[in-house]
């Protein structure tokens, strides 16, 4: 009774979070298209618009993470869908635990959920922002404010402000997209950050660092080679000899320097993907009044999809981020040490825990003189533990994904049900149907959450184009795929609406 009277008290206070309007009914596919187009645009103009106050010797802690975080570094969207995806966690965590008494299957309690998740966005920006600002990562520029006439803090204020609403247009712009265009906007803006950073590595022609000349040992920066792999083999073939080209140090060089090893990377985990999205179970299912009316229910391998990844390296991203402010701000050394890069330092705690981007965090020559006197059982336990959390974090979300988005066997059962589709040889019985479903909905969310995890550690095991990062690709491939079937379906109800009737869509 008190859990009943509890949810009534906050259910008005949640409605009355600003929303955007659900449509009334069903929107035209060119509509969708528009409106998921327009929120594209937009998403482009945000990620050019820089913060204004911002010192050039700002830093991005989040850098490494921005192909999954979707942010760009500089711009007032620099959170990304960092305050989304986090919200998402420690909301389907608290359910998940039963300490927010919450019936995901119930359409009342689903509301709350949703309106919760909202709430808690608005207060992940701020929780994101600010150890951002007191770190010492996001630096006002003191020239600006003096020429403005202002206090640094006052300045400080005004990027915190920028910052902030970023992250709620960008928990706008999704709704948007969730409502009135195609698929999801954190989907979306996943892709598109993925695809700004491999046209960049394909075809930029500029080298990382502009005041330096182009070479590959240029002082103090080492190499200083073109950022798109085309421009990168033209200066190599154009000033390396072929004799050194040819030989094994160049054969090394051009696997590593040169990015070849990235390309075949690249190639090999698009094709993966698309072969593992298109593998699936399929229960046969038949209408219960219009005999020869035949479908099936498609179970697929990796039924939570891969946005359980997002949410194992969102959490590795804000671990990162307390343990970054404890020792920058406080000095506290508990969790580990930074260096003024803001990287981890073996042997700390956070060291272990930082994500596997690429061979050169997992292979000894390259991690040893990265990190002088790190040991060879330190690197071999840093792999370990991020294949031990991507497994069973992918297990785990993908849990927690397929009960809390309504994709259980009891909700499936449901639908089948209402649908008027029965399972041949069974009873139409929701119960029956369950109990069939339930053979394997549970078993195929946990080996798919465990083959996505071993997908996602053999990507991040190779640097792939444009500095992407394994996982950044692994969902993009994913995600794309996943929207062409969802064009193709939105396709299908378009040219024939008895079917949109059918699902329920009108």
């Amino acid at each position: 009774m008190a859990e009943t009277g509890l949810k009534d008290r906050i259910e008005p206070f949640l409605r009355s979070l600003p929303a955007v309007k659900r449509p009334e009914r069903h929107v035209h596919f060119k509509r969708k298209l528009m409106w998921t187009a327009a929120i594209l645009i937009l998403y482009f103009v945000l990620s050019n618009i820089a913060v204004f106050g911002l010192d050039k010797n700002s830093q991005d802690i989040l850098a490494a993470y921005r192909a999954i975080l979707a942010g760009a570094t500089g711009s007032i969207i620099l959170l990304g869908i960092g305050p989304i995806v986090t919200a998402s966690i420690v909301l389907q965590l608290l359910v998940g635990a039963e300490i927010l008494p919450l019936d995901t299957t119930n359409p009342k309690d689903q509301a709350i959920f949703q309106g919760l998740q909202k709430l808690l966005v608005f207060v992940m920006i701020v929780l994101e922002t600010l150890p951002q600002m007191f770190g010492g990562y996001l630096i006002p520029d003191s020239t600006i404010a003096a020429s403005l006439g202002i206090d640094t803090g006052v300045l400080a204020f005004i990027i915190f402000i920028q910052v902030a609403l970023g992250g709620v247009l960008i928990l706008y712009m999704d709704e948007i997209v969730s409502k009135w265009g195609i698929g999801s906007g954190v989907s979306l803006f996943i892709v598109a950050g993925v695809a700004q950073a491999l046209i960049g590595g394909i075809f930029n022609w500029n080298p990382p660092r502009l005041d330096q000349p182009i070479g590959l040992n240029v002082a103090n920066i080492g190499s200083n080679l073109p950022v798109g792999i085309i421009f990168k083999w033209q200066w190599l073939l154009t000033n390396i000899p072929q004799s050194t080209l040819f030989s094994m140090d160049g054969i090394l060089m051009l696997l590593t320097t040169g990015e070849v090893l990235a390309l075949i990377a690249t190639i090999a985990i698009f094709l993966m993907v698309v072969y593992v999205e298109s593998t699936r179970i399929e229960i046969p299912l038949a209408h219960a009044a219009v005999r020869g009316a035949r479908g099936k229910f498609p179970v697929k391998l990796i039924y939570a999809s891969v946005l359980p990844m997002i949410l194992v390296r969102a959490l590795q991203a804000n671990v990162q981020l307390i343990g970054s402010l404890l020792y920058n701000r406080y000095g506290i050394e508990l969790l580990g040490t930074y260096n003024q890069y803001g990287t981890p330092q073996p042997p700390g705690l956070m060291f272990f825990l930082n994500p596997i981007h690429s061979y050169t965090d997992w292979l000894p020559p390259y991690v040893q003189s990265y990190y002088p006197g790190v040991q060879t059982w330190e690197i071999v336990l840093h792999f370990l533990v991020d294949a031990f959390i991507l497994i069973a974090g992918g297990i785990v979300f993908a849990i927690f994904w397929v009960e809390t988005t309504g994709m259980g066997s009891s909700r499936v059962a449901k639908q089948i049900q209402k649908s008027g589709m029965q399972i041949p040889g069974f009873r139409r019985n929701e119960q029956v149907i369950e109990k069939v479903v339930s053979r394997y909905i549970p078993k195929v969310t946990v080996i798919g959450g465990a083959f996505i995890g071993v997908l996602t550690l053999i990507a991040s095991m190779f640097g792939l184009i444009g500095g992407v990062g394994g996982t950044g690709m692994l969902l993009a491939v994913s995600i794309i795929y996943q929207l062409y079937e969802k064009v193709a379906s939105e396709q299908l109800m378009e040219m024939h609406p008895l079917i949109r009737k059918f699902l329920g869509e009108e």
